[in-house]
This record gives structure tokens, C-alpha cells and sequence, in this order.
């Protein structure tokens, strides 16, 4: 029997949907992943295996084989190990399609069958909106995450259990209520006010924020390059939503979004190593007496 759950993969900073086939057939037991999986995707089998069986579930005896398409994206990470379970349990006949209509399925499943937080779910949430899906079940870790897009109902599933009986109509779960992003504060580090001295840096930084301009610091360690940058953020205008959601957006895939802050409203601000680029030297330079100091002057690009 042929049973089919959508799902969705992350491209870059673009959720891709994908549909998670399982076919069912006689012969020798084993479990079969195609479709350009990962080693954590190929791991799903035993995670999947093990969660079905102590959450009180069957699972099929045969030849299982699971197909993941389109096949030419990659797929990455641990979040097809509940709609592969879902699938299987459509094929064995546990579930039916009619339950599922309309809904994506996104969530990593522990042994015991506890549903683990996966990254990337505002993207996924929002292709799932964009084409069209109504329902989409996550982690219920994730579910605030989700909850920032309108006209998409987001149900927070803890175990796979939840899941099976939700979608018999035994324990209904209620949807995640939708998230009042404008209620949210941005949360300032640093205020610009607090500076005190290093009036030509902030007055170039007032002009460079009034003008949307670039700024490239360059300075002695110590000069306050860091800490003029770290300020900059409280004299620029609150973001928007859209910037907000783009912003939330990296930081989910990243997988550094906050637990308690499920929309970033503060403009981020990053303070990379200065050793991430190659200094350029001079051919004289290069060829300096040993002991020499030959250290690039620390740099701050603002954009």
C-alpha cells in the first residue's frame, strides 16, 4: 500500500516542499530511504522503528521503502522522522489520507516517541502557507515560532501519540494561538546615550544611521570601534514586520533563535573575529625581522 505525507526542506532561506512516500511490499523486513538523504535522514530509520513501537503503535513487518521527493534537493536533518512515522502508519492502515488533507508534518522523534525541536521552521511554515496547506502540525517547542504567520492553523504535537489521537478525534489538540507580533518590544544591548566621549565616531555613525549609509571603522584595538557599532542599533528605526520575519527567518535556520522569543525585533548586530579574513601584506613587511608585530589594525564594517 502507497501512502503519501508532505513535508518540507530548507534551500538556502526558502522552504521547499517535500512528499514522503511509503510503499509497503512482501519480503524479507527492512527499511529502504531514497531521494538524496543525509546520514541523519538514513539514522530516521531506527528513530522512527523505535518510536512507533513504544508509543503503543504497529509497526509493519515487510520491506518498507521511503521515498523523498523531488529526489534532486537534498534532504538534511532529523525533521522527516514524524512524517515518516505518519506514512507508515497511513500505509499499515493505522491512519487514513482523509485525515490528513491539507496538512504539512514537521518534527524529529525521540526513542520514546517525544517530538524534538528541529530548526528552520518559520521558512517551512511559510511555504507551507504559501502553497496552500491549511494545517500544519510541529514540535510544541516551535509552535510560537510557527504561530507568526496568519491564515495557517499550527498544532503543537509533544508526542507521536498526541498526533494518532488528534487525528482520530480522541484528543482534539487546540491550535496554537496567533502571536501578537506588534506587541513585541525590541530589546536594546547597548543605549548610544550611554557612550560617553568619541564625538566625531558618534556623530559619523548619527549621520550614517539618518542617511542609511555604510560605515567601515578602522582603529587601534581598544578605540571603541566595538562598542560604537554595538550602540548603533538604538539610534536606527524600530524594523518593520516584514524586516522582523526576514530577520527571524536567518536566525531560525541558523537554529539560534531564542526559546522564549519566537520573533526578533531587535537589528541584529555580529562581531566576527578579525582573524576571519587574511590580512594583505606588503612584500617588505612579509619579510620583517622576527619578532616584528605584524597585526592588521581591527576593523568594524557596519552595513
Amino acid at each position: 500500500m502507497l501512502a503519501r505525507v508532505y513535508s518540507c526542506a530548507i534551500i538556502g532561506l526558502e522552504g521547499v516542499i517535500v512528499e514522503v512516500e511509503v510503499d509497503t511490499t512482501q519480503g524479507l523486513p527492512g527499511i529502504v530511504i531514497v531521494g538524496l538523504p543525509d546520514t541523519a535522514v538514513q539514522e530516521s530509520r531506527e528513530r522512527v522503528q523505535a518510536a512507533i513501537r513504544n508509543a503503543g503503535l504497529h509497526f509493519p513487518r515487510g520491506r518498507l521503502v521511503i521515498n523523498l521527493a523531488p529526489a534532486s534537493v537534498r534532504k538534511e536533518g532529523p525533521a522527516y522522522d514524524l512524517p515518516i512515522a505518519v506514512a507508515i502508519l497511513l500505509a499499515s492502515g493505522q491512519l487514513f489520507p482523509s485525515q490528513l488533507e491539507g496538512a504539512m508534518i514537521i518534527g524529529e522523534l525521540s526513542l520514546d516517541g517525544v517530538v524534538r525541536h528541529v530548526r528552520g521552521v518559520l521558512p517551512m511554515a511559510a511555504a507551507a502557507r504559501q502553497q496552500g496547506f491549511q494545517r500544519i502540525f510541529v514540535p510544541a517547542a516551535d509552535a510560537p515560532e510557527a504561530a507568526l504567520l496568519p491564515n495557517l492553523e499550527v498544532f503543537p504535537i509533544q508526542y507521536l501519540t498526541d498526533l494518532v489521537d488528534h487525528l482520530h478525534g480522541r484528543t482534539p489538540i487546540q491550535p496554537s494561538p496567533p502571536i501578537e507580533r506588534l506587541s513585541l518590544k525590541p530589546h536594546i544591548n547597548v543605549d548610544f546615550s550611554e557612550i560617553k566621549g568619541q564625538e566625531h565616531g558618534k556623530r559619523a555613525l548619527e549621520i550614517a544611521a539618518a542617511g542609511n549609509h555604510n560605515v567601515l571603522m578602522i582603529g587601534a584595538p581598544g578605540a571603541g570601534k566595538t562598542l560604537l557599532a554595538r550602540a548603533l542599533p538604538s539610534i536606527l528605526p524600530t524594523m518593520t514586520i516584514e524586516e522582523a520575519l526576514d530577520v527571524t527567518r536567518i536566525y531560525s535556520i541558523a537554529d539560534q533563535l531564542p526559546a522564549d522569543l519566537p520573533l526578533i525585533q531587535t537589528r541584529p548586530f555580529r562581531s566576527p573575529h578579525h582573524t576571519i579574513s587574511k590580512c594583505r601584506l606588503s612584500r617588505r613587511r612579509q619579510f620583517a625581522p622576527a619578532g616584528r608585530n605584524l597585526a592588521c589594525p581591527s576593523r568594524r564594517l557596519i552595513s
